[in-house]
């Protein structure tokens, strides 16, 4: 099978090289131009290092990037984690046109943050889908889906990285195989059961203490690794990763006023919120690293009594 790539960083470079490994050709490689300062795409760099074409357009709907899709010959299109818009004059080029990743089960999640919102809604499944690309955002048809569990504590990590990631690159193959072979199904995503959300932002991950434990504790999984739940300390940003949570029985259970630090713990704190604590593991303060919260309050970062989010 002779394939064009167009994607970017790990997940791009992950599917580039379990083609390249089982034998098919990759004929040329289509990523986004790095912006100034930033760090060099893995992608790129790996597929210039196997000496295989890169082009990197700013858009591919320039008729410079359909002609370096047509000169390549490919039999499919492989679109693998792709920020670009990729329009009908561009995709359908390969012989037997262009399939693309996507990690939800469309219809549902379409849109760029499509695996921290699930966590963060309490989600306990998600999956992916390779599909169709059409002009419409995640809106193309159906060619194969799997699922995946997520779990009460999983943070966005474990899902993607532990199972969206490496179940995507096996999707892209199988779906490539069935797609070059004329067995696949084409099937057309139900709009009545469709939803689009947009980036999962920082703004999104701000945490409010008068806000459900529940609630809490499903946006810090959402934003762990990024962008980061957060709140505020004495005015400054407090950035929240790895947490659990312990919800209370009883009114005489309840300690403290909301978002106030209650105890400070060996490896943890804990801070109130409606209907429980969270105990937090780790954090990151602005302008310094990740650390265990037990240690940053050690060292004076903050103490029992210390009120977040004011």
């Amino acid at each position: 099978m002779r394939i064009a790539l167009i994607g970017q960083q790990d997940f791009g470079r992950a599917v580039m090289d379990a083609f390249l490994e089982r034998g098919d050709a990759v004929a040329g490689v289509f990523c986004a131009p790095e912006k100034e300062g930033a760090k060099a795409d893995a992608l790129r760099t790996a597929a210039q290092e196997r000496g295989l074409p890169v082009f990197q357009f700013a858009s591919l709907k320039s008729q410079e990037a359909a002609e370096a899709l047509r000169g390549l010959d490919a039999d499919l299109g492989v679109m693998a984690y792709v920020l670009q818009f990729a329009p009908q004059s561009f995709v359908t080029i390969p012989r037997h046109g262009t399939i693309q990743y996507h990690p939800s089960l469309l219809p549902r999640y379409r849109g760029p943050s499509s695996i921290n919102w699930p966590i963060a809604k309490g989600d306990t499944e998600t999956g992916l889908s390779i599909f169709r690309p059409t002009d419409g955002l995640d809106e193309g048809p159906v060619l194969l889906q799997k699922t995946c569990e997520i779990g009460p504590d999983d943070t966005l990590g474990d899902v993607y990285f532990g199972r969206l990631f490496p179940m995507g690159v096996a999707a892209m193959l199988e779906a490539a195989d069935l797609v070059v072979a004329g067995r696949h199904r084409e099937t057309v995503q139900d709009e009545a059961a469709a939803s689009y959300e947009g980036w999962f932002s920082a703004k999104a991950a701000r945490l409010h203490w008068d806000a459900h434990v529940d609630h809490l504790y499903n946006l810090i999984r959402a934003a762990n690794p990024a962008p980061g739940a957060w709140t505020t300390l004495e005015g400054r940003k407090l950035q929240i990763y790895d947490a659990r949570k312990h919800p209370v029985r009883t009114f005489g259970a309840v300690t403290g006023a909301l978002g106030e630090v209650t105890e400070i713990g060996e490896t943890s704190i804990r801070i109130t919120a409606q209907g429980g604590q969270i105990e937090v593991l780790k954090l990151k303060a602005e302008g310094g690293g990740k650390m265990a919260a037990a240690d940053f309050a050690r060292e004076g970062g903050l103490r029992v009594g210390s009120l977040l989010g004011t």
